[in-house]
């Protein structure tokens, strides 16, 4: 899954505003985010790459995660978009919505995706909005939480486009809702949600955001074969380091237990 986030102006020069409708969502999710728990947002994006093309790349661990990046992007002076699946922008109701916030499609495993690939590229030479991405393509089912092998098509954007990563680690989103189930088939499949989210105010977890350091792919020739392996790897060793402060004292397993969650992968990434 991607997300575009649109930079807050720099002095004197002027900002892109998102759409009312996403300024107003964004508000919301930052309000319900300090209601389930307690944000804590370290590092930064460096200042001379502020207003230029740039990919944020965040590792998955939760149906919560989302809000928790949209909350730490606008403390750091972005309003997050995002790169969605087809099926959340066809929903009733949000689907619209998400639409009309500026959000861009996906849909992978089908003829259109090379062009949105395109697309992707093309948005990221046009617009100094930066694109957040999450690598794994879902939330890790490796049994401690840590990265998935994930794939390559972050890297390949970053590449093609020639733009800058920033490692994006976090942790905690994943005690605020469960897992739940991969496809929802009715009212039964939304109640481990709906219990866990009550729930999750009472406990009040710690939600962790970690803006690291650019990922040096100075060295990875877009143009050899295997270049998308090779900066993927960088990249996703680049969001597991940064992962390790954030989850010191858990970094076997996680103390919260999601007994929903798959745990049928091993994560080649853990440092």
């Amino acid at each position: 899954m991607l997300m575009v986030a649109l930079h807050h102006e720099e002095q004197g020069t002027p900002r892109p505003r998102p759409p009312a409708i996403w300024r107003t969502m964004s508000a919301l999710d930052t309000g319900l985010v300090h209601l389930v728990g307690r944000l804590r947002v370290t590092g930064a994006i460096p200042r001379e790459l502020k207003g230029r093309p740039l990919l944020l790349a965040a590792n998955h661990i939760g149906v919560f995660d989302a809000f928790v990046l949209i909350a730490a992007c606008n403390r750091l002076g972005f309003a997050p978009r995002f790169l969605l699946a087809g099926g959340l922008l066809d929903a009733p109701v949000i689907g619209p919505a998400l639409r009309a916030s500026g959000h861009l499609r996906i849909d992978r495993g089908k003829a259109t995706a090379l062009e949105q690939f395109d697309q992707a590229v093309e948005a990221m030479h046009t617009t100094t909005s930066p694109i957040i991405v999450y690598p794994e393509g879902r939330i890790s089912h490796d049994p401690g939480l840590w990265p998935e092998r994930g794939k390559t098509g972050a890297a390949r954007l970053a590449l093609a486009a020639g733009v800058p990563v920033i490692p994006v680690s976090q942790w905690g989103a994943h005690e605020a809702v469960y897992w739940g189930t991969e496809k929802v088939a009715g009212p039964a499949d939304l109640l481990p949600l709906a219990r866990s989210g009550f729930t999750a105010p009472l406990r009040r977890p710690r939600f962790k955001v970690h803006f690291g350091t650019p990922v040096d792919l100075s060295d990875v020739d877009a143009g050899r074969p295997g270049a998308g392996m090779r900066a993927h790897t960088k990249i996703m060793r680049a969001i597991a380091g940064g992962l390790v402060p954030l989850r010191a004292g858990e970094l076997d397993r996680p103390r919260f237990h999601d007994p929903t969650r798959p745990t049928d992968t091993v994560s080649p990434w853990r440092p």
